[in-house]
Protein backbone atom coordinates (compact mmCIF):
# COMPACT_ATOMS: atom_id res chain seq x y z
CA UNK A 1 0.00 0.00 0.00
CA UNK A 2 1.33 3.70 -1.06
CA UNK A 3 -0.29 5.21 1.51
CA UNK A 4 0.58 5.90 4.86
CA UNK A 5 -2.57 5.63 6.95
CA UNK A 6 -2.84 7.11 10.97
CA UNK A 7 -4.76 5.37 13.12
CA UNK A 8 -7.93 6.98 12.79
CA UNK A 9 -9.90 9.00 10.26
CA UNK A 10 -13.01 11.60 10.09
CA UNK A 11 -16.09 9.91 8.87
CA UNK A 12 -17.98 12.62 6.62
CA UNK A 13 -21.76 11.34 6.68
CA UNK A 14 -24.71 13.99 6.46
CA UNK A 15 -21.25 16.59 6.69
CA UNK A 16 -23.20 18.96 3.73
CA UNK A 17 -22.72 22.78 2.59
CA UNK A 18 -21.10 25.10 3.89
CA UNK A 19 -21.61 23.85 7.71
CA UNK A 20 -20.02 20.57 6.50
CA UNK A 21 -16.86 22.35 5.11
CA UNK A 22 -16.86 24.10 8.16
CA UNK A 23 -16.71 20.92 10.46
CA UNK A 24 -14.36 19.10 8.29
CA UNK A 25 -11.63 22.13 8.13
CA UNK A 26 -12.42 22.10 12.43
CA UNK A 27 -11.28 18.25 11.87
CA UNK A 28 -8.01 18.87 9.71
CA UNK A 29 -7.31 21.73 12.49
CA UNK A 30 -7.28 19.43 15.18
CA UNK A 31 -5.20 16.50 13.13
CA UNK A 32 -7.31 14.57 11.35
CA UNK A 33 -5.61 13.34 7.84
CA UNK A 34 -8.37 10.82 6.82
CA UNK A 35 -11.68 11.88 5.20
CA UNK A 36 -14.10 9.91 4.57
CA UNK A 37 -16.73 10.43 2.12
CA UNK A 38 -18.34 8.79 -1.17
CA UNK A 39 -20.15 9.77 -4.08
CA UNK A 40 -23.81 8.79 -2.52
CA UNK A 41 -22.99 11.16 0.90
CA UNK A 42 -23.13 14.26 -1.56
CA UNK A 43 -20.52 15.95 -0.36
CA UNK A 44 -17.31 15.08 -2.18
CA UNK A 45 -17.76 18.95 -2.72
CA UNK A 46 -17.79 19.72 1.07
CA UNK A 47 -14.70 17.79 1.29
CA UNK A 48 -12.49 19.14 -1.04
CA UNK A 49 -13.32 23.05 -0.30
CA UNK A 50 -12.46 22.07 3.08
CA UNK A 51 -9.11 20.44 1.94
CA UNK A 52 -8.53 23.38 -0.60
CA UNK A 53 -9.04 25.61 2.13
CA UNK A 54 -7.50 24.26 5.11
CA UNK A 55 -3.78 25.12 6.42
CA UNK A 56 -2.95 21.73 6.50
CA UNK A 57 -0.75 20.78 3.50
CA UNK A 58 -2.58 18.44 0.47
CA UNK A 59 0.08 16.37 0.91
CA UNK A 60 -0.44 15.29 4.00
CA UNK A 61 -4.54 14.86 3.99
CA UNK A 62 -5.98 11.01 2.58
CA UNK A 63 -9.06 12.15 0.50
CA UNK A 64 -11.62 8.98 0.18
CA UNK A 65 -14.36 8.86 -1.82
CA UNK A 66 -17.05 5.74 -2.76
CA UNK A 67 -18.32 4.41 -6.32
CA UNK A 68 -22.30 3.81 -5.84
CA UNK A 69 -23.48 0.32 -7.02
CA UNK A 70 -25.57 1.73 -9.83
CA UNK A 71 -22.05 2.56 -10.98
CA UNK A 72 -20.42 -1.08 -11.49
CA UNK A 73 -20.17 -1.25 -14.91
CA UNK A 74 -17.16 -0.15 -16.24
CA UNK A 75 -17.34 2.58 -18.34
CA UNK A 76 -19.52 3.84 -15.60
CA UNK A 77 -17.57 3.04 -13.00
CA UNK A 78 -14.80 4.85 -15.13
CA UNK A 79 -17.28 8.15 -15.58
CA UNK A 80 -18.00 8.10 -11.76
CA UNK A 81 -14.34 8.25 -10.73
CA UNK A 82 -13.51 11.40 -12.49
CA UNK A 83 -16.77 13.20 -11.41
CA UNK A 84 -15.98 12.39 -7.69
CA UNK A 85 -12.47 13.72 -8.70
CA UNK A 86 -14.06 16.92 -10.32
CA UNK A 87 -16.36 17.75 -7.48
CA UNK A 88 -14.01 17.63 -4.83
CA UNK A 89 -11.64 20.76 -7.46
CA UNK A 90 -8.64 18.00 -6.44
CA UNK A 91 -6.24 16.70 -8.69
CA UNK A 92 -6.24 13.34 -7.67
CA UNK A 93 -7.92 11.59 -4.70
CA UNK A 94 -6.14 8.95 -2.39
CA UNK A 95 -8.48 6.52 -1.72
CA UNK A 96 -11.10 5.19 -4.00
CA UNK A 97 -13.27 2.30 -2.65
CA UNK A 98 -16.18 0.17 -4.23
CA UNK A 99 -19.00 0.99 -1.50
CA UNK A 100 -20.88 -2.75 -1.94
CA UNK A 101 -20.18 -5.59 -3.78
CA UNK A 102 -23.86 -5.71 -5.07
CA UNK A 103 -23.24 -9.09 -5.38
CA UNK A 104 -26.46 -10.47 -7.73
CA UNK A 105 -25.70 -7.71 -10.65
CA UNK A 106 -22.43 -9.69 -10.84
CA UNK A 107 -20.18 -6.25 -12.03
CA UNK A 108 -18.07 -5.82 -9.14
CA UNK A 109 -15.13 -7.15 -10.88
CA UNK A 110 -15.39 -4.71 -13.80
CA UNK A 111 -15.69 -1.81 -11.14
CA UNK A 112 -12.62 -3.29 -9.65
CA UNK A 113 -10.93 -2.75 -12.99
CA UNK A 114 -11.82 0.66 -13.60
CA UNK A 115 -10.10 1.67 -10.00
CA UNK A 116 -7.10 -0.41 -11.28
CA UNK A 117 -7.18 1.37 -14.83
CA UNK A 118 -8.02 4.76 -12.34
CA UNK A 119 -4.92 4.42 -10.46
CA UNK A 120 -3.09 3.62 -13.36
CA UNK A 121 -4.03 7.00 -15.24
CA UNK A 122 -3.21 9.14 -11.57
CA UNK A 123 -6.16 10.11 -11.01
CA UNK A 124 -6.44 7.86 -7.28
CA UNK A 125 -3.30 6.79 -5.41
CA UNK A 126 -4.95 3.62 -4.13
CA UNK A 127 -7.84 1.80 -4.21
CA UNK A 128 -10.02 -0.48 -2.19
CA UNK A 129 -13.53 -1.53 -1.25
CA UNK A 130 -16.27 -1.84 1.59
CA UNK A 131 -18.33 -4.29 3.09
CA UNK A 132 -16.48 -7.82 1.06
CA UNK A 133 -16.59 -10.26 1.78
CA UNK A 134 -13.58 -12.99 1.88
CA UNK A 135 -15.11 -14.41 -1.76
CA UNK A 136 -15.70 -11.13 -3.03
CA UNK A 137 -12.28 -10.50 -2.10
CA UNK A 138 -11.41 -14.03 -3.51
CA UNK A 139 -12.82 -13.58 -6.97
CA UNK A 140 -10.91 -10.00 -7.30
CA UNK A 141 -7.29 -11.65 -6.57
CA UNK A 142 -8.08 -14.09 -9.12
CA UNK A 143 -9.54 -12.27 -11.78
CA UNK A 144 -7.49 -9.42 -11.67
CA UNK A 145 -4.24 -10.48 -9.54
CA UNK A 146 -4.76 -7.09 -7.54
CA UNK A 147 -6.27 -7.08 -4.08
CA UNK A 148 -7.85 -4.24 -2.25
CA UNK A 149 -5.51 -2.17 0.28
CA UNK A 150 -8.05 -1.35 2.16
CA UNK A 151 -11.73 -3.07 2.86
CA UNK A 152 -14.41 -0.58 4.71
CA UNK A 153 -16.53 -2.92 7.07
CA UNK A 154 -18.78 -2.60 10.07
CA UNK A 155 -17.02 -3.01 13.34
CA UNK A 156 -17.58 -2.59 16.78
CA UNK A 157 -18.38 -4.61 19.65
CA UNK A 158 -22.14 -5.67 19.27
CA UNK A 159 -20.59 -6.84 15.70
CA UNK A 160 -16.84 -7.47 16.24
CA UNK A 161 -16.23 -9.39 13.23
CA UNK A 162 -13.44 -11.16 14.14
CA UNK A 163 -12.83 -13.11 11.46
CA UNK A 164 -12.92 -10.83 8.94
CA UNK A 165 -10.25 -8.69 10.79
CA UNK A 166 -8.26 -12.34 10.92
CA UNK A 167 -8.85 -12.43 6.91
CA UNK A 168 -7.81 -9.27 6.09
CA UNK A 169 -4.73 -9.53 8.11
CA UNK A 170 -3.39 -12.53 6.26
CA UNK A 171 -4.11 -10.55 3.04
CA UNK A 172 -2.51 -7.47 4.16
CA UNK A 173 -5.18 -5.34 3.94
CA UNK A 174 -6.30 -2.72 6.38
CA UNK A 175 -9.45 -3.06 8.16
CA UNK A 176 -11.95 0.57 7.99
CA UNK A 177 -14.11 0.52 10.74
CA UNK A 178 -17.78 2.22 9.38
CA UNK A 179 -20.06 3.07 12.12
CA UNK A 180 -17.42 2.68 15.09
CA UNK A 181 -19.46 3.88 17.98
CA UNK A 182 -22.98 1.93 16.79
CA UNK A 183 -24.65 4.48 15.91
CA UNK A 184 -28.23 4.52 16.90
CA UNK A 185 -27.60 1.31 18.83
CA UNK A 186 -27.24 1.59 22.80
CA UNK A 187 -23.86 0.43 22.64
CA UNK A 188 -22.47 3.61 24.23
CA UNK A 189 -24.69 2.93 27.37
CA UNK A 190 -24.21 -0.78 28.03
CA UNK A 191 -23.04 -1.65 31.47
CA UNK A 192 -19.87 -3.50 29.85
CA UNK A 193 -18.69 -0.69 28.33
CA UNK A 194 -20.03 1.84 30.87
CA UNK A 195 -18.12 -0.53 33.24
CA UNK A 196 -14.60 -0.64 31.25
CA UNK A 197 -14.82 3.03 30.56
CA UNK A 198 -15.32 4.09 34.28
CA UNK A 199 -11.72 1.52 35.34
CA UNK A 200 -9.89 3.86 32.46
CA UNK A 201 -11.12 6.52 33.44
CA UNK A 202 -12.69 7.70 29.91
CA UNK A 203 -16.17 7.92 28.54
CA UNK A 204 -17.65 5.11 27.31
CA UNK A 205 -17.14 6.83 23.13
CA UNK A 206 -13.47 6.75 24.17
CA UNK A 207 -12.86 3.15 25.69
CA UNK A 208 -14.66 1.81 22.54
CA UNK A 209 -12.67 3.28 20.13
CA UNK A 210 -9.30 2.44 22.39
CA UNK A 211 -11.07 -1.30 21.53
CA UNK A 212 -10.74 -0.40 17.90
CA UNK A 213 -7.37 0.32 18.05
CA UNK A 214 -6.18 -3.02 20.33
CA UNK A 215 -8.13 -5.34 17.17
CA UNK A 216 -6.50 -3.44 15.10
CA UNK A 217 -8.99 -1.20 13.13
CA UNK A 218 -8.77 2.17 11.58
CA UNK A 219 -12.33 3.66 13.48
CA UNK A 220 -14.07 6.63 10.83
CA UNK A 221 -16.00 8.17 13.66
CA UNK A 222 -17.77 11.54 13.31
CA UNK A 223 -18.10 14.57 15.67
CA UNK A 224 -19.30 17.59 14.83
CA UNK A 225 -17.93 19.68 17.84
CA UNK A 226 -13.59 20.49 17.82
CA UNK A 227 -13.68 19.25 21.82
CA UNK A 228 -15.63 15.53 20.73
CA UNK A 229 -13.23 15.51 17.74
CA UNK A 230 -10.18 15.96 19.60
CA UNK A 231 -11.33 13.46 21.88
CA UNK A 232 -11.70 10.92 19.59
CA UNK A 233 -8.35 11.33 17.88
CA UNK A 234 -7.03 10.95 21.22
CA UNK A 235 -8.65 7.76 22.08
CA UNK A 236 -7.20 5.67 19.85
CA UNK A 237 -3.68 5.93 22.35
CA UNK A 238 -5.52 4.55 25.16
CA UNK A 239 -4.38 1.32 25.62
CA UNK A 240 -6.88 -1.07 27.47
CA UNK A 241 -5.78 -4.21 29.29
CA UNK A 242 -6.35 -7.23 27.31
CA UNK A 243 -9.15 -8.23 29.61
CA UNK A 244 -11.10 -5.46 28.78
CA UNK A 245 -10.57 -5.86 24.81
CA UNK A 246 -12.21 -9.57 25.36
CA UNK A 247 -15.07 -8.10 27.19
CA UNK A 248 -15.77 -5.85 24.42
CA UNK A 249 -15.60 -8.41 21.91
CA UNK A 250 -17.57 -10.72 23.76
CA UNK A 251 -20.60 -8.00 23.24
CA UNK A 252 -21.06 -9.18 19.65
CA UNK A 253 -24.01 -10.51 18.88
CA UNK A 254 -25.44 -12.67 15.73
CA UNK A 255 -28.14 -9.84 15.58
CA UNK A 256 -25.61 -6.99 15.74
CA UNK A 257 -25.53 -5.13 12.20
CA UNK A 258 -27.15 -2.07 12.58
CA UNK A 259 -29.48 -2.81 9.73
CA UNK A 260 -30.13 -5.44 7.15
CA UNK A 261 -26.90 -4.69 4.96
CA UNK A 262 -25.58 -8.66 4.69
CA UNK A 263 -23.04 -7.86 2.05
CA UNK A 264 -23.89 -11.55 0.58
CA UNK A 265 -27.31 -9.73 -0.52
CA UNK A 266 -27.36 -6.07 0.16
CA UNK A 267 -27.98 -3.85 -3.19
CA UNK A 268 -27.14 -0.83 -3.32
CA UNK A 269 -28.19 2.14 -5.82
Amino acid sequence: MTLDLPAVGFGTYKLNGLAGVETIRSALDVGYRVLDSAMNYENEGAVGAAVRTSNVPRDEIVVTSKLPGRHHGYEQAITSIEESLLRTGLDHLDLHLIHWPNPSHGLYVEAWQALIDARRRGLVREIGVCNFLPEHLDRLEAETGVLPAVNQIEVHPYFPQVGALADHRARGIVTQAWSPLGRKSDLLTNPVVTEVAHQHGVTPAEAVLAWHAAVGTLPLPKASTAKRQRQNLAAVEIELDPASVARLTALGRADGRLFDGDPAVWIED
